[in-house]
């Protein structure tokens, strides 16, 4: 096939593709006013048998088509699930009086571009008309933001898959007097980014943030005279490639900062482990109201007191009042040596009162006992 039969074919392909992307749009859109007349008869968000119903009829014009099926299967799961998240969302700020409202300010640890950044965008773009980021130096002042009033909530990562827990927002969520009021799930794709396209033979020096050279390690060891620098956070190191324009100089990141500061994408998927996620939670002064419909979680902090099989008593509440657990974390508690803080994760709602009752008699058998709120759960694979 010649030059002019391959770029007439791409041609088409484009144009399908746009086909798709407006059709998707417009998808969105009933959407919107099938939700509207939801709120408003106060029906339930999902309806799982009318989506397996759609599957199967998906699952069939797919086999129709010569597409398969098993693909459009999961395509489509995928666009159930976008719709179903953007209704939680919308149901929550219905129910807590906050639908009207056309923006917010959201404080992150990092600068544009980091991966907090991106999981704010992720979380609140599709919310609001406005959404207003404000980069920290550290987790702790994202958070005191918060408490003083000049941002309306803050994003603070909490755990990733590969690097485990990040024990500095546990102890902020013990400290200080803010609800968990959302969660955000990001897939944490490293890239290697330069100011032009140029050959890796090329690059004599990597920036980026600790933990991101340490989960490209493997990639990194590859490379032959090149040094490695670490930097404050992934984005940062970003920006100073940008603005130093030396063609021998990279930075590890993602893609979103690649973007915001104009690099070029080098290398893509750099992480020694392909499914590398990070969980974010939101956090505000006030806690959300969540409908019981809705698939949520309530996360709490506990101490036991020192007896002999203190926390497996305390579990046992849970299980006896037919709780499940879904997280189980301990961190030393400062200021009382040889002590643990316990933070658990559950399913359900504190208006609910078949947990209220559970998380009732934990707190009485427990030494030090904080709700840190109830809010929808994350659904999907991660």
């Amino acid at each position: 096939m010649d030059k002019k039969g391959i770029e007439h074919i791409r041609k088409a392909i484009d144009q399908l593709d746009e086909t798709i992307v407006k059709a998707l749009g417009e998808r969105q859109r009933i959407v919107r006013q099938v939700l509207s007349d939801k709120l408003q008869r106060d029906v339930h968000i999902r309806d799982n048998e009318r989506e397996e119903v759609l599957l199967e009829k998906i699952r069939k014009i797919g086999a129709e088509e010569g597409v398969d099926p098993f693909f459009l299967e999961q395509l489509f799961r995928e666009i159930i699930q976008h719709s179903v998240r953007y209704q939680t969302h919308a149901l929550i700020d219905h129910q807590n009086d906050k639908a009207e409202e056309q923006q917010i300010r959201v404080a992150y640890q990092g600068t544009d571009g980091a991966f907090s950044h991106q999981a704010a965008m992720r979380h609140f773009k599709q919310r609001y008309s406005m959404v207003e980021c404000i980069g920290y130096t550290r987790f702790e002042q994202a958070a005191a933001a918060v408490e003083n009033g000049d941002v309306d909530v803050a994003i603070l990562p909490i755990e990733n898959t590969t690097a485990g827990s990040i024990n500095d927002t546990y102890d902020l969520l013990n400290e200080k007097e803010l609800f968990i009021i959302g969660e955000e799930i990001l897939k944490v794709v490293h890239c290697l980014m330069a100011p032009e396209k140029v050959s890796l033979s090329n690059i004599r020096r990597i920036l980026s943030h600790p933990q991101a050279i340490a989960q490209c390690s493997r990639f990194l060891a590859s490379l032959n005279r090149c040094h490695v620098e670490s930097y404050f956070d992934t984005a940062m190191a970003a920006r100073k490639v940008r603005d130093d324009g030396d063609l021998s100089q990279a930075a590890i990141g993602s893609s979103y900062a690649a973007e915001i500061y104009g690099l070029e994408i080098l290398e893509r998927d750099l992480a020694n482990q392909p499914k590398n996620y990070t969980r974010f939670v939101v956090v505000s002064k006030d806690p959300v109201i969540c409908d019981p419909q809705l698939k949520c979680k309530t996360s709490v902090i506990f101490a036991t007191i020192d007896e002999k099989g203190a926390l497996l008593k305390c579990l046992n509440i849970l299980g006896e009042n037919g709780v499940n657990m879904t997280k189980l974390e301990s961190r030393p508690r400062m200021g009382h040596p040889w002590q643990s803080l316990f933070y658990l994760d559950v399913e359900g709602t504190m208006n609910q009162p078949r947990l209220a009752d559970a998380l009732d008699k934990l707190s009485r058998k427990a030494q030090y006992f904080k709700v840190l709120g109830s809010y929808p759960e994350k659904e999907g694979k991660w």
